[in-house]
């Protein structure tokens, strides 16, 4: 990726028109001008660079700076009608938030290879996503009980949650990050803000049944998506012991409290009792027609509040503590104000290097002196020990 391309990314990121980016530059240069710079047909002056780089919030060696992955996106779903523009913006919304992330994974030494199997768990049908959903929990130690937190448990397995401001035709995306020997370095699911908690559980766990499911072109990859998640969020064996094998009628009450359970739609629980038997299929239907007549269809009762993220804000937290980030960094990767002093090993380092060269020679020198009287002193106390007894203690 060059600048041209970068700057495009970023533009659509903010949901910036060419128009609108103008403006916020103060109309220094046109539109025109910078569509030239997105289709790399000519390059801007550094004033302009510094101009854009203060209008899209970043610093402007990060407009010049190559990144070392490359994201590749998941299939949005097939009943999709998003249009091209709202697909790119949402594409480059990601893009940037996960290669944030993967360097924010490098900056701190997260080893995430042994949780990072994309398309590892083989299907031949629907039918299999739902021993893919068992499988993976199993793997992941998560038994058969309700997930009090699916965000909490995808983090846990270097999985980001992202959650976007997007057209409400956006159901979810998945996307993988890449280096340039095809290594996997990170893996996302992308759901819209503004959902409820039941749908956001099932729609991240969807997205990763897109993630981690590898099956033949002739199932249905969305259903076999949606089957892997409602398994992976009511296993069959624990959703049989709480409502039985076998029912002729449930109540919506039942249900209610099942939802609490199992953090799952009314909606999605009918399914998941159809496809496991345990309701009729003209029972089903029945439910689903009265479904539409209260209006549930579209906003069920007793909705549940959206999980939130932490793992960005916690760890840019750690890495500004740690030293290895600036407030400033912090506060642009959060878009917000970060009230916490920076680590001293970091202040201590920038007002070094705010010192004038000759300063800087002298206090490196002092330093190089006192380390080697340590190094002196070691050394000799390395001697005395040569040749006589080792003292165990």
């Amino acid at each position: 990726m060059n600048i041209s391309q970068r700057l495009k990314q970023l533009r659509m990121a903010r949901g910036l028109s060419l128009d609108a980016l103008a403006a916020t530059m103060g109309s220094i240069v046109t539109k025109q001008a910078i569509s030239k710079y997105e289709k790399g047909k000519s390059l801007p002056s550094p004033v302009v660079m510094n101009r854009l780089a203060v209008a899209l919030g970043v610093k402007a060696a990060y407009l010049l700076r190559e990144p070392s992955l490359k994201v590749e996106f998941i299939s949005y779903r097939k009943r999709s009608t998003l249009s091209k523009k709202v697909k790119n913006t949402v594409e480059s919304v990601v893009s940037q938030s996960l290669e944030e992330r993967v360097r924010l994974q490098q900056i701190l030494g997260y080893n995430c290879n042994s949780d990072l199997s994309v398309k590892h768990l083989s299907i031949k049908n629907v039918e299999d996503a739902e021993n893919a959903a068992c499988e993976l929990r199993e793997k992941w130690a998560l038994g058969v009980d309700p997930i009090a937190n699916v965000v909490s448990v995808l983090e846990a397995h270097c999985i980001h949650v992202l959650k976007i401001e997007t057209d409400t035709k956006f159901d979810g995306i998945s996307a993988v990050a890449t280096d340039e020997h095809n290594h996997v370095l990170s893996s996302a699911v992308v759901t819209r803000d503004g959902v409820s908690g039941e749908r956001q559980r099932l729609n991240l766990l969807h997205e990763l049944g897109h993630l981690v499911l590898k099956m033949p072109k002739s199932v249905d990859e969305e259903k076999a998506a949606f089957r892997f998640g409602a398994a992976f969020l009511a296993p069959a064996d624990s959703l049989r012991r709480e409502v039985g094998v076998h029912r002729g009628s449930i109540t919506s009450a039942e249900l209610l409290l099942l939802k609490k359970q199992f953090g799952m739609s009314i909606q999605a629980l009918l399914y998941r009792l159809r496809n496991l038997g345990i309701i009729s299929e003209s029972y089903f239907k029945k439910y689903c027609i009265s479904i539409n007549k209260l209006g549930w269809k579209k906003r069920e009762p007793e909705e549940l509040e959206p999980e939130q993220s932490e793992w960005l804000y916690r760890n840019v937290l750690r890495a500004l503590s740690e030293g290895f980030m600036s407030k400033t960094d912090a506060e642009r990767i959060l878009s917000k104000p970060v009230n916490v002093e920076e680590s001293l090993a970091l202040v201590n380092r920038q007002a070094f290097l705010k010192l004038p060269l000759a300063e800087r020679r002298r206090l490196l020198a002092e330093q190089a002196k006192g380390a080697l009287h340590l190094y002196e002193e070691n050394r000799k106390q390395d001697d005395d020990l040569q040749g006589g007894d080792i003292v165990e203690y």
